[in-house]
């Protein structure tokens, strides 16, 4: 049974699964569509075109939906899209999409927002990922999956952090990050591949080596990116994880922070 206090505001076309609770003095708007068993705290506002998953918890004074920070914005019909089990912290802020980007904002699975922190238009959020507090994306961002973003980290539009990557306490990321890497600093610079992460996630040493070699003749190395490609060829073929960082090095469109 769906437990709705009666003080939360609900429009009528408004679509809740089953089990959903929704607090107090929440507000759940039009054109909101929310999957089973998802719990929704008090002063919570979700606007829509948005759709919400199943499993979800959604902490108080969290606004979702809402529409995008784009002066060029004009009311189009854009939505937000989150997936299922994720925990959204206090004031967490989430975004709809614009219509000269993607048209939305989508969010993964399983991923911890915690309190403050923003998801811009056109972001895409992979699944696993943990933003702590007063972590932010500007427009147009990709964060891949099990992707960690330190406390009060920001990040410039249309930059890319790869997957399994982590950043540090208050990192200003203005270019990508490549997957498995740790970055930090202002300008935040990446300094190597993520060995203690991995190794807690029960990656091989020999993967983590060969990681290790990818990182230090892409970025570090007087090769040309030619030159390092081709001697990571072998390295490449054995292991996909090094084939995926250095396909996101070679096609970044941004530069590698570095």
């Amino acid at each position: 049974m769906s437990e709705i206090h009666p003080s939360a505001i609900i429009d009528p076309s408004a679509q809740l699964g089953k089990g959903v609770s929704v607090g107090a003095y929440t507000v759940i708007q039009a054109n909101v569509v929310i999957g089973d068993d998802t719990w929704i705290g008090p002063h919570v506002v979700i606007s829509g075109p948005t759709e919400i998953g199943t499993n979800n918890k959604i902490f108080q004074f969290s606004s979702i939906g809402e529409a995008p920070q784009d002066k060029k914005y004009a009311g189009e019909d854009t939505r937000l899209i989150v997936g299922n089990h994720n925990t959204i912290r206090e004031f967490v802020t989430l975004n709809r999409g614009t219509a000269d980007g993607l048209g939305e904002t989508r969010i993964g699975d399983n991923n911890l927002l915690m309190a403050y922190s923003h998801v811009a238009h056109d972001c895409i959020v992979g699944n696993h990922t943990i933003f702590a507090n007063a972590a932010s994306l500007a427009g147009h961002v990709v964060v891949g999956d099990y992707t960690t973003l330190g406390g009060f980290t920001s990040v410039h539009q249309f930059t890319q952090i790869g997957t399994q990557a982590f950043c540090g306490l208050g990192s200003v990321i203005t270019q990508d990050i490549p997957p498995f890497s740790t970055a930090a600093g202002n300008r935040a610079k990446t300094f190597g591949i993520n060995k203690e992460g991995l190794r807690r996630k029960g990656y091989s040493p020999e993967l983590i080596r060969a990681l290790h070699k990818s990182f230090r003749l892409l970025l570090k190395s007087k090769l040309t990116r030619e030159e390092a490609v081709h001697d990571l060829q072998a390295l490449m073929d054995e292991f996909e994880e090094v084939k995926l960082f250095v396909d996101f090095v070679v096609n970044s469109q941004r530069g590698i922070a570095r």
